[in-house]
Order: C-alpha cells, then structure tokens, then sequence
C-alpha cells in the first residue's frame, strides 16, 4: 500500500532527467492522477469526523501518506519538464464537487474521470456518519481505485507511453497498491455487512 512505504517520494523524479523521451500521454497521465489522487485525500480526510471505525481511519490515513508522497512526485516530473501543473488539492469537498483547484488543461472537469464520484455521491459520503460512513467510504472508495487502474491500463496500453524510469515505476506501484487496497477494502466490506446481518 503507499503508506506502508513510510517515506518520501525518491528523488528519482530528477534523475530520470528530460534527456529521456516521454509522451503526451505521460504528462496527461500525470496530471490526470494528480486530480484523481485530489478527491481520493479530500474523501480520506472524512474518516477523522465522521465516526469512522478505526480500520477505516486507518486505511484513510494510510491513503492521505501514500497519495500525497506521489502528488509531490508528479507535481515535480511536471516541473521539471516545464509542463503545467494542476493546483494544489481542494481544501474542502465543496471544492472538491466544482472542481475548484483542479483545472483541466486537456479540457473536461473531473468527476468524468474513471472512477471519480459524481457531486451527489460526494454530498452522501459527505452527509454520513459512523456505520453508514464506513459502508459507504469503502465502497466509493474501491470504486475510485478501479478507476485508477483504469487509468493505469489506458497509459500502458498507449503506443510508446510509460517507458519513462518514473513514469513506469509510479504506474506501476499505483496498480499494484491500489489493487492490494481494494481487495482488502472489499474485505472489510464483507466483514462489515456479514456483522450488521449477523446482529440481532
């Protein structure tokens, strides 16, 4: 998972210096998941005061450590070859729901983005509270990282992209963690429903 790595981005990002090729779709790529990681950290943010149980929290805090690490890291590859970089991550989930701090530079808004929830599914999440919080932050939480794979599956699957050392190693590690979280997000899913039945 990201969090697990329990450290800052390698510095890697400026050794894989613009002498090596990349693509538009890599820095469509990179700006894409910047936006999705956004509503992924302003979703984990919740967790804290929303009456989350305490896996939720956890697994939210392990989200907010990994995906900001990898925010910094995109934000600089960006830099670094003098592309745009989206804005910082919304501060709030009104924000979050327009856009704001999020501007598509390759045209569209955000929430069209594979697996990013849609306005109403925000307010819910937004709205819940304890049981009904942790039911709901997983199951739109495993439906945000299946977009991200997604993604992930789009840029590899595009002729010439992700060869790039960081392009392909951040791909990369974001498939594989996030498939990891969802198959254990699925779990706690079904531990959870499995105990409200079995409740008398």
């Amino acid at each position: 998972m990201p969090g697990s790595r329990g450290s800052a981005p390698d510095p890697a990002a400026r050794a894989d210096s613009v002498r090596h090729s990349y693509t538009p779709a890599d820095v469509e790529f990179m700006k894409g998941m910047i936006r999705h990681h956004a509503q992924a950290l302003v979703m984990a943010r919740m967790a804290p005061t929303r009456g989350a149980n305490a896996s939720v929290r956890v697994l939210a805090e392990r989200i907010i450590n990994g995906q900001n690490d990898e925010i910094a890291l995109m934000r600089r590859w960006l830099r670094d070859r003098n592309e745009s970089v989206p804005e910082p991550v919304p501060a709030s989930v009104d924000m979050a729901m327009h856009g704001e701090g999020q501007p598509m530079h390759g045209g569209g808004h955000p929430i069209h983005m594979p697996g990013m929830l849609s306005e109403e599914q925000l307010e819910e999440l937004d709205a819940a509270r304890g049981a009904t919080f942790d039911r709901l932050f997983l199951t739109y939480m495993i439906q945000h990282h299946q977009g991200a794979l997604t993604m992930v599956n789009e840029l590899f699957s595009t002729y010439a992209a992700g060869r790039g050392e960081v392009v392909f190693k951040l791909a990369s590690d974001i498939g594989a963690d996030q498939a990891s979280e969802i198959a254990r997000m699925q779990s706690m899913l079904r531990k959870m429903l499995f105990e409200n039945v079995s409740s008398p």
